[in-house]
């Protein structure tokens, strides 16, 4: 059925390609799951605003809310992709292996995280139909980003590209962090909707999924959310975040569930630490110089299905727990790790405010 899709959404694509000419001035941001657009297709979209003269078009999973939407998706979003100049995208969009672009046209893959954490792309085992489509999207691709020279070489094998069409010039949606001058304002307005914040060290969880719902069910069980309160609550308060694609569901008595801020930045200027397990986002928080602590009770059971490109025990950036009673201890004590500097040398080595600058001026000029 997907295939019918991605074909279907390809013969309209073609036909516009035929019928009409490239815009110069048309870009296209392509957010296949992002649809608010507040990462670095956000970033893209602010800085071509601010200089002028582009016409911006946008595509993401909205499209599919209605039926009347997904007929201008298949229509309307076809020909704005076939007639754009420039094509932004945060992830992986399989109907590109379908679609003829034009030589001038130019595909640039910002990806939604920075560095290298868990392997990803075409690094990892996939169903020989779904590795196919994704080859065939990759070849597309005129141009990826990453956070780093370190991991430049990691990204060319993941999108299986060649290293020249490797552009490590850093990443838009983390220079939002350290741009970011509103944090004082953002915390007195989280603490006016939760008062019981107020004077405390706030921690922010934010898992990862397992794809598959019966682990996601496991892992969320395996942290005792009164215990935790119970220990810290005086001085720390918890929030919880689950990935959208987590399957399962838990009780989380004596937290505050957060799941449903649209922009995880806010959430990380507010928190002072952060709990994750195998999620990028602790890249975040090491780059703004903030305690990482990993729970990962299943980690065996995880690396099997799903490996890291560094060992996981001596890469991350913060102290390991395996239960509630260690990660109470982890994050009472969290502090910065002597792997961090390592970790972020790594992987955030051009994130510096001006990502957006560098990437702009390499595509358009």
């Amino acid at each position: 059925m997907k295939s019918l899709f991605y074909r279907l959404f390809a013969l309209f694509f073609n036909i516009s390609r035929t019928l009409f000419r490239i815009k110069r001035n048309r870009v296209v941001l392509l957010s296949p799951h992002n649809a608010a657009f507040n990462d670095s297709l956000g970033e893209v979209k602010a800085e071509l605003e601010r200089r002028g003269g582009y016409e911006i078009g946008f595509i993401s999973h909205a499209d599919f809310s209605s039926v009347p939407k997904a007929v201008v998706f298949f229509t309307k979003k076809a020909y704005l992709l076939a007639t754009a100049k420039y094509v932004f995208m945060n992830d992986n969009f399989m109907p590109l292996g379908y679609l003829n672009f034009r030589d001038e046209a130019v595909i640039v893959q910002l990806w939604h995280a920075e560095g290298a954490f868990k392997k990803f792309g075409l690094d990892i085992d996939q169903p020989a139909d779904i590795r196919a489509r994704e080859l065939a999207a990759n070849k597309k691709l005129s141009f990826v980003t990453c956070s780093s020279t370190g991991v430049a070489d990691i990204y060319a094998s993941a999108f299986g590209v060649e290293k020249s069409k490797v552009l490590p010039i850093g990443s838009p949606r983390a220079d939002v962090l350290l741009r970011a001058e509103n944090t004082a304002e953002l915390r007195e307005e989280f603490e006016r909707k939760y008062p019981q914040s107020k004077g405390k060290k706030i921690v922010l969880y934010a898992p990862t999924f397992r794809d598959d719902p019966e682990l996601d069910a496991q892992f969320l069980s395996h942290c005792d959310y009164a215990e935790f309160e119970k220990a810290l609550g005086d001085t720390h308060c918890l929030l919880v975040r689950l990935h959208p694609q987590v399957h399962g569901t838990a009780r989380i008595d004596g937290a505050i569930d957060v799941t449903d801020v649209k922009n995880v930045n806010d959430l990380t200027l507010i928190s002072d630490a952060v709990i994750t397990d195998y999620s990028s986002i602790c890249m975040d928080f090491v780059l703004l110089d903030k305690p990482c602590v990993f729970f990962a009770p299943d980690l065996d059971e995880y690396t099997s299905r799903r490996p890291f490109y560094f060992d996981y025990r001596a890469y991350v950036p913060g102290e390991i727990a395996a239960n509630t009673g260690e990660l109470v201890a982890a994050v009472r004590d969290a502090g910065k790790c002597d792997r961090a500097d390592r970790f972020k040398a790594i992987n955030l080595d051009m994130v510096d405010g001006k990502s957006i600058e560098r990437l702009v001026s390499r595509i358009f000029n």
